[in-house]
């Protein structure tokens, strides 16, 4: 749950921000990138500490560039460790709120 109060403390800054102004005007002001935010947040969240580990596989040429184009990384390293990073931090705001259908009692009085 902190974890999920972390990530969205992180989002709501940038979507707020892109809301407000343009993105490059965003960032010239030294704001955080969503990668950076993806990153700062992996991070405080112990995902980037500890031993490294080696994988690998075969991606397509064509996913290879529009990711690294898209990005703006050009390390495979960083390129993995972001996309990691974003699977790893993937929200689940939808599915946490879809599952609590019908948790909340009709006869509640919701004072509206």
């Amino acid at each position: 749950m902190a974890l999920l109060r972390l990530l969205h403390k992180n989002y709501k800054l940038l979507h707020m921000a892109k809301r407000s102004e343009t993105m490059s005007n965003f960032v010239a002001r030294g704001a955080p990138t969503r990668q950076a935010v993806i990153r700062n947040t992996a991070a405080r969240a112990g995902l980037l500490e500890g031993e490294s580990e080696r994988i690998a596989g075969r991606m397509r040429t064509a996913l290879i560039k529009a990711a690294k184009e898209r990005s703006g990384i050009t390390s495979d390293t960083e390129l993995l460790e972001y996309a990691l990073s974003r699977v790893a931090l993937e929200d689940t705001f939808a599915e946490t709120l879809t599952s609590l259908r019908g948790s909340v009692s009709p006869d509640l009085d919701l004072e509206f």
